[in-house]
């Protein structure tokens, strides 16, 4: 194939496939996702004919078109695996729902335009399943993004990222780029933000579990601990990216999840946590704090159309390996 537009490429100077190897461009390279993504391609699973450059927010504020177009000069990708965002966990969301919305329209217009101006081939985003509509059937999958509002709670990021998937439809069919967008569920593993206030679940409950067992105290876990999810272990969504950079070739999205089988309530995972640190004090749960949604169940049907084989590792060995690399982390680990 030639380049993915039609016309001439201009500005950065876009290179044709097949003569020159790719050179893979990865926002948000330094943090979960990312750093999972630099593993998996470090320990066998990059090829020959690719080279693949990492950057984070010390190199470029994606925020500022001029930055972000100085940096796609800089690196001339030929294909980009963008997960830069602003992100946080439910109670930063209901606190900035501006600023989510916002900095992420920037962020993502900004990496999108100049991947459109510098003839990159391919672009892989990064969704979320917050983005899918608050009231709706489950299993929720692939065509079911744009079918009512998202949960009010962090409606701001959530409509910054859906806006990723209607500016794939208006590039492909304006321009003719192939860039696509994956969903992944809950994700967890090193390098994550373990956060207890801003953090996401899993990790902010690995926190607790590490100070608690510290201090002598019992474990606190916010919410009734009954809401149910799907999580994905980031070395497994990092095999999965580097699938749909290579060999998937649809503008619409994909959901990136275990099944429906392997979805746990937030209890299962905190008794997970506590098996996998060896806790032995008392497990409470504060039910004057918000669960939030209580189910947003993903199917991974078409995923599994595409890759049946896939083996996801077991959720209880995912678990184990974050909590020793947090703990072995600790004094590094953000938090």
């Amino acid at each position: 194939r030639g380049s993915n537009r039609i016309g001439d490429t201009e500005g950065c100077g876009g290179t044709e496939m097949g003569f020159e190897p790719k050179r893979i461009l990865v926002t948000g390279g330094t943090g979960l996702v990312g750093r999972a993504i630099q593993e998996v391609v470090a320990n066998g699973e990059g090829q020959t004919d690719e080279e693949w450059v990492f950057v984070s927010s010390r190199d470029a504020d994606l925020t500022s078109a001029v930055e972000t177009r100085a940096l796609f000069e800089k690196h001339k990708p030929t294909h980009v695996i963008h997960l830069a965002a602003m992100v946080g966990g439910l109670f930063k969301n209901i606190r900035c729902n501006l600023d989510f919305w916002r900095r992420n329209i920037h962020i993502n217009d900004n990496v999108l335009h100049s991947a459109y101006e510098c003839g990159v081939q391919k672009v892989v985003s990064c969704l979320s399943t917050c983005i899918f509509p608050d009231k709706t059937t489950y299993p929720i999958d692939e065509t079911m993004i744009h079918n009512g509002p998202p949960h009010s709670s962090n409606f701001g990021y959530s409509y910054a990222k859906r806006m990723i998937d209607v500016q794939n439809r208006g590039y492909f069919e304006q321009h003719g780029c192939r860039f696509t967008a994956v969903i992944p569920t809950n994700v967890f593993g090193p390098h994550d933000n373990f956060n207890i206030e801003d953090g996401h679940v899993l990790p902010g409950l690995i926190h607790k579990v590490y100070l608690a067992k510290q201090n002598g105290s019992a474990l606190t876990v916010w919410g009734t601990g009954k809401p149910r999810r799907q999580f994905i272990y980031s070395l497994d969504l990092a095999r999965l990216f580097v699938w749909v950079l290579r060999e998937y070739e649809e503008v619409e999205p994909i959901i990136l999840s275990v099944g429906e089988e392997d979805e746990v309530s937030i209890r299962e995972a905190a008794e997970a946590i506590v098996e996998a640190m060896d806790f032995r004090g008392e497990l409470v749960f504060d039910t004057t704090k918000a669960d939030g949604q209580f189910k947003k169940t993903a199917s991974n049907a078409k995923l599994r159309h595409y890759l049946p084989n896939f083996q996801f590792t077991p959720f209880r060995q995912a678990v184990k390996e974050t909590c020793t690399w947090f703990s072995t982390n600790y004094a590094s680990a953000r938090k």
